[in-house]
């Protein structure tokens, strides 16, 4: 395993857990871009704005790794997560029904911090799940 890869590793290691920002501003570059699910991150603090209110939402989410793929400053990162929807931080009221979904994210890499990454994953199934509809959802 390289470098590249032993950072996404740790990034969805420690980034999902009480405390997880620390490793955000240690491994994310400040004027970083990404594309999740449901909205564009420019640089870190959008990225804090949208891990808190996913963290408000799902307050014990825990993301496992399943695949990396690294291949130069390029990583892919096949990963599964498991939550409990116990917050209201997304404009719904907790249901607290236990959740379950997979995704895929896409980063590059450059001297030691991620400064691109792309997130897919299924989000309207998560909301389906949570007997939301997406327009009820506040981003």
């Amino acid at each position: 395993m390289g470098d590249n890869a032993a950072l996404m590793r740790r990034w969805f290691r420690d980034v999902w857990r009480p405390g997880g920002e620390a490793t955000v501003d240690e491994l994310l570059a400040s004027d970083a871009t990404g594309v999740m699910e449901d909205r564009q991150v420019h640089g870190r603090q959008d990225f804090h704005d949208a891990r808190t209110l996913l963290m408000g939402a799902f307050p014990d989410i825990a993301v496992e790794v399943d695949d990396v793929v690294e291949q130069d400053h390029k990583v892919v990162v096949r990963w599964r997560a498991t939550a409990t929807h116990s917050g209201d931080s997304l404009g719904v009221a907790a249901t607290h029904r236990s959740v379950a979904f997979r995704g895929m994210s896409w980063v590059e890499i450059q001297n030691g911090q991620i400064v691109r990454g792309w997130d897919a994953w299924n989000l309207g199934a998560l909301l389906q799940s949570l007997g939301v509809a997406p327009a009820d959802v506040r981003p």
